[in-house]
C-alpha cells in the first residue's frame, strides 16, 4: 500500500517520485472535478433562482395557512362545536335513562334541538369536520337505534369513526344491532367481529363475542360460533354473559 509523506517530504528513489507525481495528479483531478460540479451547480441555481424561490414561497404560504387555519377557523370552530353539543346531550342522557314513550320524545329533542338550540343533526351539518360533529354522528346513529329507526341509525353510525376502545367498538356493535333487526344477518355479523377486533376491553369484548356467537350460530356456522363462545368462557369468565354460557357451547357442539 502507498504510504505518502508529510509536506516537505522528498522521494528518495524514481519509483516514489513517480508515486508522490501519480497521488498529486490525482488529487488535483479531483478537486478539478469538485470546481467543475461547483460551477454547473452555482449556474443551475443562478438559472433557477426564481423558480426555487417560488418553491420556497408557495410552502411558506401552504404551512403559513394551515396554522392560521388552524388557530383562526378551526379551533374556535371546535369550541363552538363543543358547546352546542351540551344541550342535545342533555337530552340523550335523559333518554337513556328513562323508558315508555317519553323516551322518544327525549331522542327527537337530542336530534333536532328546541328553543333555538341545536340538536345532533344540526351540530352534524353545521359543524362538519369537528370532533363534535363526529360524536355527534354517533349519539344520532344511537338514539335512532333506541327509537328502533335502523336505516337511519346505520347512515349516522357509518359516517363515525373513534380509536377509543369503548366508543369505537359500541358503535361497530350498534351497527351490528341494526343490521340483526333488519334480518341482514351476514352484515351483523361482520360488524360483530369488528367490534370484537377494535377492543378487547372488559365491558365491550364478551358483549359482542356473545352477539356474534348467537348471530353465527343463526347463519348455520357452528364451529366460528363455538370459538366466540369458548372465548367468553376463557377471557371473561366474570361477564354477566358468562353465566350461562355453557349452554351456548353446547349449542354450537350439537349436530
Amino acid at each position: 500500500m502507498a504510504t505518502y509523506k508529510k509536506r516537505g517530504y522528498k522521494p528518495k528513489s524514481k519509483a516514489e517520485e513517480n508515486e508522490l507525481a501519480e497521488h498529486n495528479s490525482a488529487t488535483a483531478e479531483v478537486f478539478s472535478t469538485l470546481d467543475e460540479s461547483a460551477s454547473r451547480s452555482e449556474e443551475w441555481v443562478s438559472k433557477n433562482q426564481n423558480y426555487i424561490l417560488g418553491i420556497i414561497g408557495v410552502v411558506a404560504l401552504v404551512v403559513l395557512g394551515y396554522l392560521a387555519y388552524t388557530q383562526f377557523v378551526q379551533n374556535p370552530k371546535e369550541a363552538s362545536a363543543a358547546n352546542e353539543m351540551y344541550y342535545p346531550q342533555q337530552y340523550f342522557d335523559q333518554a337513556i335513562n328513562i323508558g315508555g314513550a317519553q323516551r322518544d320524545s327525549l331522542y327527537n329533542l337530542a336530534l333536532n334541538g328546541a328553543d333555538g338550540k341545536y340538536g345532533f343533526l344540526d351540530i352534524i351539518e353545521e359543524y362538519s369536520g369537528t370532533n363534535a360533529a363526529n360524536l355527534a354522528n354517533y349519539s344520532a346513529g344511537m338514539a335512532y337505534l333506541n327509537m328502533q329507526k335502523y336505516q337511519e341509525a346505520i347512515n349516522y353510525l357509518e359516517d363515525f369513526s373513534s380509536d377509543d376502545e369503548v366508543l369505537g367498538a359500541l358503535a361497530k356493535g350498534g351497527l351490528g344491532d341494526a343490521f340483526v333487526q333488519l334480518d341482514q344477518a351476514d352484515d351483523a355479523l361482520g360488524y360483530y367481529e369488528k367490534a370484537i377486533r377494535h377492543s378487547n376491553n372488559e365491558y365491550t369484548a364478551p358483549k359482542y363475542l356473545y352477539k356474534a356467537g348467537v348471530t353465527a350460530l343463526d347463519l348455520g356456522q357452528k364451529e366460528k360460533a363455538l370459538g366466540y363462545f369458548q372465548r367468553i368462557k376463557n377471557e371473561f369468565s366474570s361477564s354477566d354473559e358468562a353465566a350461562t354460557i355453557d349452554v351456548f357451547i353446547g349449542m354450537s357442539k350439537s349436530n
